[in-house]
């Protein structure tokens, strides 16, 4: 399915670009999808170019960009994530996925203690587990219960892997992230962006031989 999904973005970026060089250089749509196959394949730089660009050519998109943000993390520019991050809540102020972003982000720059401090607040995220999610990095739930809430869905157990790994690596705990986002990178691999967030991840966190 993602391969076919990829494919059709492909095609759609073909149609565009056979418009003309202009059209190219001047629609956001072309930076965007090259931003994601680049964030894809690990080129974590230049999704971060290609996204900017995508924004100065449309400035509304800027505080939707969440993508910006996740690349913005990989690439180690913390305080550009965290205001990104920032930014989204403008216009999505119900998302647990942003307020941990946004938390990892803080956490690099002053540590896990004030990070949980200036948690952004949610307070009605219906996925499951995205709540219990948002208690574990609050400091207020153990990962267990993010597992437990997740139940047998495969698409919870993907985001509750995913999180908890998150999760320890904000703790300085590599070991057990990597198990967790190992799962949510194999097992319960999903086919959309967050799930190529999961890939990236382990590719970028390859231990040193």
């Amino acid at each position: 399915m993602a391969a076919l999904i990829r494919l059709k973005q492909l095609a759609k970026l073909t149609t565009v670009m056979a418009a003309g060089v202009l059209s190219a250089q001047t629609d956001p749509r072309i930076f965007n999808m090259r931003g994601a196959e680049n964030f894809r394949n690990g080129r974590i730089d230049a999704s971060i170019a290609d996204f900017t660009r995508a924004i100065e050519l449309d400035p509304d998109q800027e505080p939707h960009h969440w993508q910006r943000g996740i690349s913005y993390y990989y690439a180690g520019r913390f305080e550009d994530g965290r205001r990104q991050f920032e930014h989204h809540r403008l216009v999505n102020p119900e998302d647990v996925e942003n307020a941990v972003w946004h938390y990892l982000c803080y956490s690099r720059i002053d540590g896990t203690a004030k990070a949980r401090t200036a948690l952004i607040p949610i307070h009605d995220d219906g996925r499951v587990p995205m709540m219990q999610i948002y208690e574990m990095f609050r400091g207020k739930a153990k990962p267990a219960a993010v597992l437990n809430a997740a139940g047998t869905s495969r698409d919870a157990l993907f985001f509750a892997h995913l999180y908890i790994g998150l999760y320890y690596e904000a703790e300085g705990d590599a070991v057990k992230s990597r198990q967790h986002i190992s799962l949510a990178a194999g097992e319960f691999s999903r086919d959309h962006y967050m799930g190529d967030v999961a890939r990236v991840h382990m590719r970028l966190r390859q231990p040193a031989k």
